[in-house]
């Protein structure tokens, strides 16, 4: 809670103005305890998970043949009733989070040290902290998919969500509740390391859920791609092949960026099926060359005869 009875009072700590981002924060947060502000966390995630699927599964029902070019795996088709149990069986979670985050909250107020007032912070110190972030989720989380790879972790937790050999976006969140618990560590390490605003914290969270989302959508939409603009960025179609191989697969287990798989040299499976992919797509693309040029020459004796 805002410890400032007025505007005016919140300005003369600030020594300025404040911006409009910060008087719209003052004016939401200003009543509300620090507790429910921490619970925003769960909630912003439930709306996120909800709505981010749905605009590919609405396309994938009504409207195939837009997105259908785009499918990692066009041989297999999620149904919907599958898609739909992912949701139930992972939104029912989201409840028990927010209580679990009202009684666990002072305790986690002391480790994560989370800013709830004013100042807001700075742009640059947001990107700082979201890089930051970003590189020692992926970091942790590498080790921890490598584990649960293991055979005793695959079978025990880790074979729930790998049910989906080509995973919809809903199925981001289809896991043993052990696994969900596990992979929630990486998540925490970089806001409990360096602390942040609660906003920073709303914004990496969310990010990362998106992000989550989206590498298992099973489509892969070059001219919006991510990897683009990003170095090392793995994206749908690096973890699309980690879901297709399975329970043998001992590849792509980096979760955002593609460095440790390089770095330990657990991309060889991928690597070997993208050269592969190359040779096939190299000899169609010969072989409607041939096709071409004999029905032209065909053409050519017909219309001389």
């Amino acid at each position: 809670m805002i410890p400032y009875a007025s505007a005016a009072e919140a300005e003369a700590a600030l020594g300025r103005a404040m911006t409009w981002a910060e008087a719209a924060w003052y004016k939401y947060s200003v009543a509300m305890p620090d507790s429910w502000l921490h619970c925003h966390t769960t909630v912003i995630l439930f709306v996120i998970y909800t709505i981010t699927p749905l605009p590919l599964l609405i396309l994938e029902q009504f409207a195939p043949s837009v997105i259908l070019p785009y499918k990692l795996q066009p041989g297999v088709q999620v149904p919907l009733a599958d898609s739909l149990r992912c949701y139930i069986e992972a939104a029912c979670v989201f409840p028990i989070a927010v209580g679990f985050q009202l009684l666990s909250y002072p305790a986690a107020a002391k480790v994560l040290r989370t800013r709830m007032g004013l100042p807001l912070p700075s742009v640059r110190e947001t990107v700082a902290q979201l890089v930051v972030y970003s590189l020692l989720e992926d970091y942790l989380s590498y080790w921890i998919h490598r584990l649960l790879h293991t055979q005793w972790g695959y079978e025990k937790i880790h074979r729930v969500h790998h049910e989906f050999t080509a995973p919809t976006g809903f199925a981001m969140s289809y896991s043993h509740w052990a696994e969900n618990l596990l992979l929630s560590i990486p998540a925490l390490a970089g806001p409990v390391i360096v602390s942040c605003h609660i906003t920073t914290q709303w914004l990496w969270f969310s990010i990362r859920l998106i992000e989550g989302i989206n590498i298992h959508s099973g489509y892969h939409f070059p001219f919006i791609s991510p990897s683009k603009l990003i170095p090392f960025y793995g994206g749908a179609a690096y973890h699309d092949y980690h879901h297709y191989a399975g329970g043998r697969s001992q590849s792509n287990f980096a979760p955002l960026f593609t460095y440790c798989d390089y770095i330990y040299r657990t991309d060889k499976g991928y690597r070997y099926h993208k050269l592969k992919q190359a040779k096939v797509l190299l000899k169609s693309l010969e072989e409607n060359n041939v096709d071409k040029k004999g029905g032209s020459t065909a053409f050519s004796t017909r219309k001389t005869d």
